[in-house]
C-alpha cells in the first residue's frame, strides 16, 4: 500500500507558512537597492515608463495583498485561541492598522493630498457597508436562503458608525468657521477626542460588558467543525510576533506604491478619488474574503462583525490619527464630503439600518447594497 506523503517539517514548513513575509522582505531588499533608479526612470517619462510603472504597481500591489493575507493568517490563529468577539476584533484592528500606517506615510511624504484620507475612508465605508455586506448577504442567501445574526450587536455597530461618520465626514462640509471642507484646530481636536472616546467605549462594550452581543445567536455544527479544523499550530507569542513582522512590509512598501498611484492618476487624468479606492481595496481584500467565507458557512454574525467592525475601526482609528498628524505637522486635511458623497453615505446608513433591523437577511437586501455600491463606482469616474 502506498504511504501518504509526509507533511513538510522544519525549515520547509516555516518557509511555506511564512512565504508572504519572506517575499515582502525580498521586495523591500530589491527596492532598497534599485528602487530609486526605477522611480527615476518612471518620472523621466521615457518611452517605456508606462509599462514599467504598470509592472511595478502590479508587483507591489500583489506583494502587499499577499502580506496582508499573511497578517490575516496570524490574526485568525490568534482569533481561534481567544474566541469571539476577540477574534474578529484582532483581525479588524490588524487590517485597519495597515490603512492607518499607509495614510500616515502618504501624508508625511511627497506632495500633500488633503482629500486622500477622506476619499479612502469614504471608499472603505462604501466597499464595506455596500460591497462586503451586499456580497455576504447575497451568497449567504443563495446557499442558506435566510440567515440569522445578533440584532443587539448590529444595532450597537450601526449607532456608533452613523454618529462618527456624520461627525467626521459630513459636519466639516457645513461648518462656517472655514471657507472649505476643513476644520479649525479647535473643531479638529474636539472631533478627534470624541471619536477616540466613543470608539474606546464601543471596544469596552464589545469585549467586556456586552461581548455576548457579538456572538452567533445559535451555535451551528458547521461553525464548530470549521473552528476545529483551523486550530492555531503555534503559540500566542509566535503568531503575535509574526503578525507584526508580516505587517511591516505592507507599511514600508506603501510609500513607493503611493508614488506610483500619484503618477498613474496624474498621467492618465484619472479622478483623484481613485487613489483612495485602490488603497481601500488593498486593505480590505483579505478581510472581505474572510467575511465572504463566513457567510458561505452560515456564520453571518462573524461576517457582520468583520464588515461593520471594519467600517467602525476605519473611522475610529484613521480619522483621529490623520487629524493628529495634520495638527502637529501642518499638513492640510480636508474631511468634508462632496454633496453627492453625502447623499450616498446617508442612503447607505439608512439601508444598513433597515437590513439589520431584526428580520433574517434575504437575497433582495444583498442586491440593494450592491446596487448602491455600483452607483458609488460610477460617480467616481463620472461625478
Amino acid at each position: 500500500m502506498r504511504k501518504p506523503a509526509a507533511e513538510p517539517s522544519g525549515i520547509a514548513a516555516f518557509v511555506r507558512e511564512e512565504l508572504p513575509l519572506l517575499v515582502g522582505a525580498a521586495t523591500l531588499a530589491v527596492l532598497s537597492v534599485a528602487g530609486d533608479v526605477l522611480l527615476l526612470s518612471i518620472n523621466a517619462h521615457v518611452l517605456t515608463s508606462h509599462l514599467l510603472s504598470i509592472a511595478m504597481f502590479l508587483w507591489l500591489f500583489a506583494v502587499m495583498v499577499w502580506c496582508a493575507f499573511g497578517v490575516v493568517h496570524h490574526a485568525e490563529a490568534l482569533a481561534h485561541r481567544l474566541g469571539e468577539p476577540y477574534g474578529t476584533l484582532i483581525l479588524t484592528i490588524a487590517v485597519i492598522s495597515i490603512e492607518v500606517a499607509i495614510m500616515a506615510i502618504v501624508m508625511l511624504s511627497g506632495s500633500p493630498n488633503p482629500s486622500l484620507p477622506r476619499d479612502t475612508v469614504m471608499a472603505v465605508l462604501m466597499i464595506v457597508l455596500n460591497g462586503m455586506v451586499g456580497l455576504s448577504i447575497l451568497v449567504g442567501a443563495l446557499r442558506h436562503v435566510q440567515q440569522q445574526y445578533n440584532l443587539q450587536g448590529a444595532i450597537v455597530f450601526l449607532a456608533v458608525i452613523s454618529s462618527l461618520a456624520v461627525i467626521s465626514l459630513v459636519l466639516p462640509t457645513f461648518t462656517s468657521s472655514t471657507p472649505d471642507n476643513t476644520l479649525t484646530p479647535l473643531q479638529a481636536t474636539v472631533f478627534a477626542v470624541l471619536t477616540v472616546l466613543l470608539y474606546g467605549g464601543f471596544l469596552m462594550i464589545q469585549t467586556v460588558r456586552h461581548h455576548t452581543f457579538f456572538r452567533e445567536p445559535v451555535e451551528s455544527h458547521v461553525s464548530v467543525k470549521h473552528d476545529a479544523g483551523h486550530a492555531a499550530p503555534h503559540s500566542l507569542g509566535y503568531h503575535t510576533v509574526f503578525l507584526i513582522l508580516t505587517l511591516l512590509p505592507v507599511v514600508l512598501l506603501s510609500k513607493p506604491l503611493a508614488k506610483l498611484i500619484d503618477y498613474g492618476i496624474e498621467d492618465l487624468g484619472a479622478p483623484a478619488a481613485l487613489g483612495g479606492v485602490i488603497i481601500a481595496i488593498l486593505v480590505l481584500s483579505p478581510e472581505g474574503l474572510s467575511a465572504y467565507q463566513a457567510a458561505t458557512r452560515n456564520q453571518l454574525q462573524r461576517s457582520v462583525n468583520l464588515s461593520l467592525g471594519s467600517a467602525l475601526s476605519t473611522i475610529g482609528m484613521t480619522i483621529p490619527t490623520m487629524i493628529a498628524i495634520s495638527l502637529f505637522t501642518g499638513v492640510p486635511l480636508e474631511l468634508g464630503l462632496e454633496p453627492e458623497q453625502i447623499v450616498l453615505l446617508a442612503l447607505t446608513l439608512f439601508i444598513s439600518h433597515l437590513t439589520f433591523s431584526g428580520a433574517p437577511t434575504n437575497i433582495l437586501l444583498g442586491v440593494v447594497h450592491l446596487v448602491v455600491f455600483a452607483a458609488f463606482i460610477v460617480l467616481i469616474f463620472n461625478p
